[in-house]
């Protein structure tokens, strides 16, 4: 499979596009304005303990507080913890009290690194108005506020380092065997700290000299975070992850990626000066685009990215699938819309769900969406064909760099599966509620728009003189109140013992109508 990415860097947005065959696969969008913090560490200050949630707020200098968990506070190393953070704020740690750390490896490079965790209650560890170091473990979305842990990791472009645990591990994208064993044993023969270490995937058949180097490099960023910390006020960025730009090189381009575009010359500088310092063998990769024709229209992007905005998404075959998003769960349902097949129904609905997966897989991805998603297949009679279709999910959800995790098909042909959730998924980056139905996703329907002002009339009629009224209106309503719905300005003009004049106003919304008296020379 080639790939490629596509980077479209204007001074106010950049978009990172991953294409797979000439096909967008995922893509990565970051605008100026401070929403994409993942990453991103600061010098936290508590603004509120909720122990009844074992959660507190955390003001970072963003508009919505941060979030943080009990379990996701730091006291890994005890003395350290409270040197740093504490200050004269003791705790009582009983040694039976810590857990060892689970000793199993993360599913991928975007991993929750393994820690040592305690059954402290949270009132018993910070306070209010404690200072504390939080890395954004999940951007804001819509009205929550970032979700934050202290377990700082530093990604570099071969190892993770894990500051405040003793656990290695190694990507589990390194398949084989005895390259994990190597990779495993080499980085504790060479650890001469009590920090913990992930292998990342591009690290695949490194030699020790390289890792050594980036090692020193993670524990100097890290070295500078901490001193950092100690000189700044509270609420403050103390260090800032990479752009999308630069995560899409230091995480794509050595190890799944075979070329890069750009069409932005200040981009591709700082690209290159990038590689010369950690990746100097794939400058080559590198390609500046000066074509009139933008980026990504010229590689046919645009419509795929329209496309996953929308509600229904068809199939070659005529069948279709409708995606739902509300703020717990994603809900797609499976159709068969003008594909009749040509055999028997049972075949046409199993071709029908096996094309939807593939669709289902690929709109995943591209949409970002994460937590709980619903998947609602066409009802198959026989379980063998639930099967399939089970498996060929599995199947087509491999490409995914997010953690997923899939139950098999319920009686009611519902597949629940989870996705693991770090940034905003597509629609909300790229979209707001409707300010014509306020979110709700629906509009109210003319027919009720008229019968609604029937009522507004009936109401207010008796407040104007005279014996001439104007009512202002959309023109689809007047349309509709002039032809079908006339009886209702009838019923009005009896009962009110008024004559009704209907105006048609283009500017007026659909719900928006103006009823006055008619002043006449």
């Amino acid at each position: 499979m080639f790939k490629q990415l596509i980077i479209n860097d204007f001074e106010h947005e950049t978009r990172v596009a991953l294409v797979e065959d000439g096909t967008i696969a995922e893509l990565f969008i970051e605008r100026h304005d401070e929403s994409d913090i993942a990453g991103n560490i600061y010098k936290g200050k508590v603004r509120r303990v909720l122990p009844g949630m074992q959660a507190a707020f955390v003001d970072i200098g963003l508009q919505q507080a941060a979030f943080i968990y009990v379990n996701d506070l730091f006291f890994g190393n005890a003395n350290e913890y409270e040197q740093l953070f504490l200050n004269d704020k003791k705790i009582n740690e009983p040694e039976n009290n810590l857990q060892k750390s689970e000793q199993h490896e993360p599913e991928s490079e975007q991993h929750e690194p393994v820690y040592a965790r305690a059954t402290f209650q949270i009132e018993d560890m910070i306070c209010e108005g404690q200072e504390i170091m939080v890395q954004v473990a999940k951007a804001p979305m819509g009205t929550k506020g970032a979700r934050v842990t202290g377990y700082v990791s530093i990604p570099g472009r071969f190892l993770v380092l894990l500051p405040n645990a003793e656990h290695i591990g190694v990507s589990r994208r390194i398949e084989d065997e005895n390259e994990r064993k190597r990779l495993r044993k080499l980085i504790y023969e060479v650890k001469s700290d009590e920090f913990g270490y992930i292998v990342r995937t591009a690290a695949e058949g490194v030699e020790q000299e390289k890792l050594l180097t980036e090692m020193a490099f993670l524990k100097n960023i890290w070295q500078n975070i901490k001193k950092k910390y100690q000189n700044v006020s509270p609420a403050t960025l103390i260090h800032r992850e990479l752009t999308v730009s630069l995560r899409a090189v230091r995480d794509l381009l050595t190890h799944e990626v075979e070329k890069l575009i750009i069409d932005s010359w200040h981009g591709y500088e700082t690209i290159i000066s990038f590689l010369d310092n950690f990746m100097p063998g794939m400058k080559s990769s590198v390609e500046y685009y000066d074509g009139i024709e933008p980026l990504f229209d010229a590689y046919n992007l645009e419509g795929d990215i329209s496309r996953a905005l929308k509600r229904k998404v068809w199939l070659k075959s005529g069948g279709y699938i409708v995606i739902e998003q509300t703020e717990a769960l994603s809900a797609i349902d499976v159709n068969t819309g003008r594909f009749v097949g040509k055999h028997n129904l049972e075949e046409t609905i199993l071709k029908t769900n096996l094309e939807a997966v593939k669709e289902i897989a690929y709109q995943i991805r591209l949409r970002d969406l994460g937590g709980i998603i619903i998947i609602d297949f066409i009802d198959m009679g026989k379980k063998q064909n639930q099967e399939k279709v089970y498996k060929a999910l599995n199947e087509a959800l491999k490409k995914d760099r997010s953690k997923t995790h899939i139950l098999t098909m319920s009686e009611l042909g519902l597949i629940q599966m989870t996705r693991k959730r770090i940034k905003k998924p597509l629609n909300q980056l790229l979209c707001e509620p409707c300010f014509y139905c306020d979110g709700e996703g629906y509009l109210i329907s003319k027919k009720t728009i008229c019968y609604n002002i029937y009522r507004e009339i009936i109401r207010d009629a008796y407040d104007i003189a005279g014996t001439k009224c104007t009512l202002r209106v959309n023109p689809e309503i007047a349309e509709l109140l002039l032809g079908e719905e006339n009886r209702i300005i009838v019923n009005l003009e009896k009962k009110i013992k008024k004559q009704l004049v209907i105006f048609p106003n283009k500017q007026f919304h659909m719900e928006q109508f103006d009823f006055f008296e008619s002043f006449t020379k």
